[in-house]
C-alpha cells in the first residue's frame, strides 16, 4: 500500500468520526440548552468519553470537557433524588424534565432538516416523481402510464421523493407494482403495473429493470422548503421502515452496524464519491435522523424509555420508585451494551474478511 493510500485511509476515518462526533455531540447539546433554558443544574457538558483532556469551570460550578475517545458525550444533571435544590432535575416538573430529555432527539431531527436543505442548495436541483419517459413494449406502457404522470403512490406507500420509488421497485418480490399517478389533476390507480426481472448470474442477485424515467428540475426559491421536507420525511420513514423489517425479522441482527461499522461506511463512501460533498451530506443527514429517531424509541436506557416513565408518572401523579425506574434502566442498558458488543463483534469481522 502506498503512502498515498495510507494518508487517504487515515484521512477517510477522521472525517468519519468527526461526522459521528458531531450528530453525538448535537444531541447533548439539546439536553444542555433545554436544560439552561429551563433552569436545571447541569454538572458537566462533555464533548467525547474517557480521560479528559481539557475542561473548564464555569462560575455556576458547570464543567465542561474535552475528553480522549471520540464516541460519544454526555450532559450529565443534578439527578439524585435526595437533592433538595429546586433546579435538581428530579424537583422540576414532568414537562420540563420531559422537555429535557426529548431535546437531544428533537435537536438531531431539526439537524438533519437542516442538511436536507444544505444539500438541495449544493445540487441546485432536484429529482421529481413526474414520468419523463417511457420505455416502449413496457409495463408501465401497457398499464397506461404516460409522460407527464406524478406518482403520488406506489404499493400503497406515499411518495415523497423519487427515492421513494426506488425504495418501492427494488423491495417488491414479484415485480409486479400498484401505482396511483396524478393527471390533469385527477388521481388515476394503474394496478399490476409489471416490470422484467432478471438474475446477476455473478453474485444471483435479482435486478428489476426500470421501465421509465422521471424529470430532474432546477430548484428554485419556492421549491427549498418543500423538497427539503420532502427528503427529510424519506430519511425518517427509511429509519422507521428498517426499524420495522428488523422487528419482523426481515433483516437480522447481523445486518446491524455499530460506530465502527458506521465510521467504516462513511469512510468507504467518502473515498468511493472522491470527497463529494453532496454524497456526504446526503450520509450525514441519514446518521443524524437515524441517531434522532433510535433515542425516541421506548426503550430502557434510551431517552424514548425514559419519556415513558415520566409519560406514567404524570398520568399517575406521582413519581415511579427511583430504585425500580433505576433497575430497569440499568438492564436496559446492560442489554444495550451486549447488543453493541455484538454488532462491533460483527462489524470488525466483516472488516478483515
Amino acid at each position: 500500500m502506498s503512502v498515498s493510500s495510507v494518508v487517504s485511509s487515515i484521512l477517510n476515518v477522521v472525517l468519519a468520526f468527526v461526522i459521528l462526533m458531531i450528530m453525538v455531540t448535537i444531541h447533548e447539546f439539546g439536553h444542555y440548552t433545554a436544560g439552561k433554558l429551563l433552569k436545571f443544574k447541569i454538572n458537566e457538558f462533555s464533548v467525547g468519553m474517557g480521560p479528559k483532556i481539557i475542561s473548564h469551570k464555569k462560575k455556576d460550578g458547570q464543567l465542561v470537557s474535552l475528553r480522549a475517545l471520540p464516541l460519544g458525550g454526555y450532559c450529565s444533571m443534578d439527578e439524585d433524588e435526595e437533592a433538595v435544590s429546586e433546579n435538581s432535575f428530579r424537583n422540576k416538573s414532568v414537562w420540563r424534565r420531559m422537555a429535557v430529555i426529548a431535546a437531544g432527539a428533537i435537536m438531531n431531527l431539526i439537524l438533519g432538516f437542516l442538511i436536507s436543505i444544505v444539500t438541495l442548495l449544493v445540487a441546485q436541483q432536484y429529482t421529481t416523481n413526474i414520468v419523463a419517459e417511457i420505455s416502449d413494449g413496457s409495463g408501465c406502457q401497457a398499464a397506461g402510464m404516460q409522460v407527464g404522470d406524478r406518482i403520488v403512490k406506489v404499493n400503497g406507500l406515499h411518495i415523497f421523493t423519487a427515492n421513494d420509488i426506488i425504495y418501492q421497485l427494488r423491495n417488491d418480490e414479484d415485480g409486479v407494482l400498484d401505482f396511483v399517478v396524478v393527471r390533469d389533476g385527477r388521481k388515476l390507480d394503474l394496478n399490476g403495473v409489471k416490470f422484467q426481472l432478471t438474475v446477476d448470474e455473478e453474485t444471483g442477485e435479482r435486478v428489476l429493470n426500470y421501465d421509465f424515467k422521471v424529470y430532474a428540475k432546477k430548484l428554485g426559491a419556492a421549491d427549498l422548503l418543500p423538497q427539503a421536507g420532502n427528503k427529510f420525511c424519506y430519511y425518517s420513514r427509511l429509519v422507521l421502515l428498517s426499524l420495522k423489517d428488523l422487528i419482523t425479522g426481515k433483516y437480522g441482527l447481523n445486518n446491524l452496524q455499530g460506530p465502527v461499522g458506521i465510521v467504516t461506511v462513511i469512510s468507504e463512501s467518502a473515498q468511493e464519491s472522491g470527497f463529494d460533498i453532496g454524497f456526504l451530506l446526503e450520509i450525514a443527514m441519514l446518521i443524524s435522523v437515524n441517531v434522532g429517531i433510535f433515542n425516541l424509541l421506548p426503550l430502557p436506557a434510551l431517552d424514548g424509555g425514559r419519556l415513558v416513565f415520566l409519560i406514567i408518572e404524570a398520568m399517575r401523579k406521582k413519581p415511579m420508585k427511583p430504585e425500580t425506574e433505576g433497575m430497569i434502566h440499568f438492564a436496559g442498558f446492560a442489554l444495550l451494551m451486549l447488543l453493541m458488543l455484538f454488532v462491533t463483534f460483527n462489524d470488525v469481522k466483516n472488516i478483515i474478511k
